[in-house]
């Protein structure tokens, strides 16, 4: 059994059992996300118009931290012109618990 999740403006297919890292998530120790875009159960597949109604993916918090970091360069000829910037962007590890259909 699989769904595909919305969070943080980005889709997420998880099965139970797995560990994603996710955009920065403010909770403690467990999160349910009831944006459920698809759910598939041996073979039988369910899309939502736009969310499963009545679906939703248990998730425990394992911790947060950064990625690595993200450089942006700029460059203009002849100029005398060059602009380094960067950042580490927040993420959230999470670990998939439970997966419930909406039927």
């Amino acid at each position: 059994m699989y769904a595909i999740i919305e969070t943080g403006g980005k889709q997420y297919k998880v099965e139970k059992g797995d560990i994603i890292e996710v955009e920065l998530l403010d909770a403690e120790k467990s999160i349910t996300f009831s944006e459920v875009l698809l759910v598939s159960d041996d073979g039988k597949v369910e899309i939502g118009t736009p969310y499963v109604k009545d679906a939703k993916v248990a998730a425990t918090i394992l911790g947060t931290g950064k990625d690595k970091k993200a450089v942006t360069f700029k460059y203009k000829n002849k100029t005398n012109y060059h602009r380094t910037k960067g950042h580490r962007q927040p993420f959230t590890r999470l670990q998939i618990e439970e997966i419930t259909n909406g039927a």
